[in-house]
């Protein structure tokens, strides 16, 4: 039996798995595009001729101070090549380093570390601004913009709202809820508060056929969270894409919405591989570091791959899970059931509410279509165990196992670079 040897993202460092090459289907990848020459000078151009709105400089005119939302450490956004020119032109513009605020748009992650900073900004930003965290579960630190007709409240960080000229980053890839990330999810979730996200991530929404990735039209968790970003404001967005080796392949620059729609639009035609027909078993990863460092972001590995993994099939996802489960409250949410379904009857019945339990929800998602066996070198086998997945010592002994039970014509598909990749059945 000939095989093909691949790697995984996984960690810092990536994981080579052989992989029997007549079974194998891909491996399934974002489209090639070629990366930008120069990637910091296409930013400084898109400043000059944004989409729908006026040039950055000319919208910087007259303010008092500026309030710029980045990533937090679990996107891979190249902060550096954003920031520098937009924080020359808005000095150019008057705006003094001192009374520009560069808040990281943490959503309910935990706080960034010093070092966090450094690396996700670089040394001479991190050192000669003010940077600070939003921290989405004290409310007296939010502000009302207002509640849509969902009966969603938009609390938005009150240092944000305040802000003369209101700047937002990010990174446009897809969605496991959102369809696409960027544009107006730095703002909801990004600076919102817990109030706002336990009804924005409630099962009402998540549960909507359309709530899924790489999905906006009739989405309601897209709509929800850009009717909050609009109550908030946002004069201007700088949003890019990135290949699979993370280079800037382009920038969206301007109106809140039309940017990010360009940019969709951009990503939609690169990140869709499609498949004749749905695979018994899908072999993926959560992206590698900075997204596959809890098992509450690598989750994302394992919805990504829904759409064409056949009902009874098997996910198997390594993700290095060096920072363990996640949040406290998401391992309760995960522990405190007998089942998924147990989990699902619960909060469905509104009695219920726990921070982060939108992730075990997409679990019991994932779970409901196919068999998740898990390899990592972060939490101990007992611990995974009882996740509602199973674990496994290898990529390799889990497919030879899950293959001798499906049979000879088990067809495999591979993801190496997992959520990133929108693979669809054609």
């Amino acid at each position: 039996m000939s095989t093909m040897n691949v790697t995984l993202d996984y960690g810092r460092t990536g994981l080579s798995v052989a992989l029997p090459a007549d079974r194998v289907v891909g491996p399934l990848a974002i489209r090639n595009v070629p990366p930008l020459d120069d990637p910091e000078r296409a930013v400084a151009e898109a400043l000059e001729r944004p989409i729908a709105t006026p040039p950055l400089r000319q919208v910087a005119q007259g303010r008092k101070d500026a309030c710029i939302l980045v990533c937090d450490i679990t996107r891979p956004v190249p902060n550096r090549t954003i920031l520098t020119p937009m924080l020359r032109v808005l000095h150019e513009a008057g705006i003094t380093a001192e009374r520009i605020l560069i808040l990281v748009a943490t959503g309910l992650h935990r706080p960034s570390t010093p070092a966090e900073k450094e690396e996700m900004l670089g040394a001479e930003i991190a050192a000669g601004y003010r940077v600070e965290d939003h921290y989405g579960t004290r409310l007296d630190e939010h502000t009302l913009v207002g509640t849509t007709e969902r009966g969603i409240p938009g609390w938005i960080d009150t240092r944000y709202v305040r802000a003369d000229l209101k700047i937002t980053t990010g990174l446009i890839e897809p969605h496991l809820m959102a369809g696409y990330s960027g544009g107006r999810k730095l703002i909801c979730p990004g600076v919102a508060a817990l109030e706002t996200v336990k009804r924005w991530h409630g099962p009402e929404l998540l549960e909507h056929p359309n709530a899924d990735c790489g999905i906006l039209d009739g989405n309601p968790v897209h709509e929800e969270n850009t009717r909050i970003a609009k109550m908030a404001g946002c004069d201007f967005i700088v949003n890019v894409t990135l290949d699979s080796s993370r280079r800037v392949t382009s920038v969206v620059a301007g109106d809140m919405e039309k940017a990010f729609l360009e940019g969709v639009r951009f990503m939609r035609d690169v990140c869709r591989a499609p498949v004749r027909e749905a695979v018994d078993v899908v072999v993926t990863s959560a992206a590698g570091y900075p997204l596959d460092t809890t098992f509450y972001q690598a989750v994302k590995g394992l919805t990504g791959c829904l759409p064409i993994v056949k009902q009874g099939g098997t996910i198997i996802l390594a993700a290095s899970l060096t920072e363990g489960l996640g949040s406290p409250e998401f391992q309760s949410a995960l522990f405190d059931h007998s089942s998924l379904d147990a989990f699902m009857h619960r909060i469905l019945g509104k009695d219920y509410f726990v921070m982060d339990q939108w992730q075990v929800e997409e679990l019991a998602k994932v779970r409901r279509k196919a068999r998740v066996k898990i390899v990592s070198d972060g939490i101990p086998a007992d611990v995974l165990a009882t996740c509602h997945v199973e674990p496994a010592t290898s990529v390799e002994s889990a497919l030879a196992d899950t293959l001798a039970e499906y049979g000879p014509d088990a067809r495999v598909a591979v993801i190496p670079k997992g959520p990133y990749v929108l693979p669809v059945v054609e």
